[in-house]
């Protein structure tokens, strides 16, 4: 049974919403927050170019981390808040669907964005392990959504999340084997937006799904 309906019980009104309604309003309201977290940092970050790593707006990597203020607050606090908002929406997931898969796989997604926010850049080697788990749960969250969502959507979010993950896998089996990745001209921080953007675009439509569809058979 996919998000369309409401599971065996039936709606589950919390202040007038749905779980379903509140599963989207976090969804999309993390993504939201993540990218406009992210787009006022590089504002506010001295000479920042988008070439540069998106995690370097919170902190630069040891042995010498470079911190900005205010961009690197606004950084790590909109990822904390972002990786609570999904949280939050994993829980009224699983109360919509009824079952665990995918509320776990959204669940793990937002506690890799709560990680980032919580450590920067220089706190290693977890900020790393963080990012990389909020990539990989990102990109496998955004493509199982395929089942529980109607098509057409559902070829979108099976290519966002397909887009992030092979970048992902590409660059990590690349860098294994010491070969250049086909997108190393537009440099780390590029490279990484490519897996990073398709994630925060999938978070806010997925979202903005959930509360339409809820608007017209809720």
């Amino acid at each position: 049974m996919g998000m369309t309906a409401e599971n065996h019980t039936g709606p589950v009104p919390t202040q007038g919403m749905s779980a379903r309604s509140l599963a989207g309003l976090g969804t999309a309201l993390a993504g939201i927050l993540a990218f406009m977290g992210i787009i006022t940092g590089e504002v506010l970050y001295p000479n920042y170019s988008t070439r540069q790593d998106i995690s370097d707006l919170g902190s630069t990597r040891p042995p010498n981390p470079v911190i900005h203020e205010p961009a690197a607050t606004i950084f790590n606090s909109t990822m904390v808040i972002s990786g609570l908002c999904l949280l939050v929406a994993a829980y009224f997931a699983y109360r919509a669907i009824g079952r665990a898969d995918f509320p776990v796989l959204l669940g793990v997604f937002g506690l890799g964005a709560l990680g980032v926010g919580l450590f920067p850049g220089n706190v290693t080697p977890w900020h790393g392990l963080a990012a990389l788990l909020t990539f990989f749960a990102g990109g496998l969250t955004a493509i199982y959504s395929v089942r529980i969502v109607d098509r057409p959507f559902a070829v979108l979010c099976g290519l966002l999340g397909g887009i992030s993950l092979t970048i992902l896998v590409s660059l990590i089996a690349l860098g294994i084997a010491g070969v250049p990745h086909p997108l190393d001209f537009l440099g780390s921080g590029g490279v990484e937006r490519w897996v990073a953007y398709p994630l925060l675009l999938w978070a806010v439509v997925f979202g903005g799904y959930l509360l339409g569809v809820d608007s017209t058979v809720g």
